[in-house]
């Protein structure tokens, strides 16, 4: 079985975070208030996208992710900018970080990928100082990201037992029931982005199917089966062909949940 690890080091993923997923990151940082000086941990960072963001704005930023080629993109990337940050292999599941240790924790789009909620809630929260902000957007389980997601798993693999669906971050009352009273305080607002760089569905499916490594191992899992590979390319056609919002070219808009929380007060 090909791991997490794996998986997100197909394709290139730091491609269509910076050409579908960039601003997030910018709102991200807006949101939560990062400033100059704050101890930061951007968890399951990938390339990057949070963790430039609030370098650029002056925090001591360590951006955390299981699977190191992503890093390496994002570690060009900063030192392209001239930018100072730490990298770390890590798992959202299991910080290898103090209590406490941070101002603030943010994630785009990454921890909640990681299989268990609840133990991802609880090391985001554990690291997080008293008072501090935990910042996350995540996919919802209605939107465009959700339905993907579902046409993509109708073809792969059943996950691994107990493994949780990862647009259940997206939900509101799911992610008030992981935090708890761990939080002080939770805003979430449901946002969208739009896709609108492709010309038609068809390129949509193609630069997902090249680029996204869910998308990829998907694909070589069904390699031996020539018509299950003809029913996944139809079932992203058709997908893309019914979101698409622009009926004389392509655009898609992907909702997303924003969740800004404080952490609870120590006792």
């Amino acid at each position: 079985m090909t791991d997490a690890r794996q998986v997100w080091a197909l394709g290139d993923f730091p491609r269509i975070a910076r050409e579908t997923i960039s601003g997030t990151g910018d709102l991200l940082v807006a949101e939560c208030g990062v400033q100059a000086g704050q101890r930061v941990l951007d968890v399951a960072a990938g390339s990057g996208n949070v963790a430039l963001p609030a370098a650029r704005a002056g925090a001591r930023v360590i951006a955390s992710d299981i699977t190191p080629e992503l890093l390496a993109a994002g570690r060009a990337d900063a030192e392209a900018e001239g930018l100072r940050l730490h990298w770390v292999e890590a798992d959202a599941q299991a910080l290898p970080f103090d209590d406490d240790a941070f101002d603030v924790v943010l994630s785009s789009f990454g921890a909640m990928f990681a299989p268990d909620h609840v133990r991802t809630a609880g090391e985001l929260t554990r690291v997080c100082r008293p008072g501090g902000t935990i910042g996350m957007v995540n996919w919802t389980p209605q939107g465009w990201a959700g339905r993907f997601f579902a046409t993509v798993s109708a073809f792969a693999a059943p996950p691994p037992p107990g493994a949780q669906p990862p647009v259940l971050w997206g939900d509101e009352a799911h992610v008030r029931g992981l935090f708890g009273a761990r939080v002080s305080t939770l805003r979430a607002e449901p946002r969208t982005l739009a896709i609108e760089h492709f010309e038609a569905p068809i390129d949509l499916v193609t630069y997902y199917r090249a680029n996204f490594g869910p998308v990829i191992a998907t694909y070589a899992a069904l390699g031996d089966d020539p018509e299950r590979v003809a029913a996944l390319d139809a079932a992203l056609l058709d997908f893309a062909t019914q979101t698409n919002l622009d009926p004389d070219g392509a655009r898609w808009e992907l909702e997303f949940l924003l969740v800004v929380a404080q952490a609870a007060p120590s006792a």
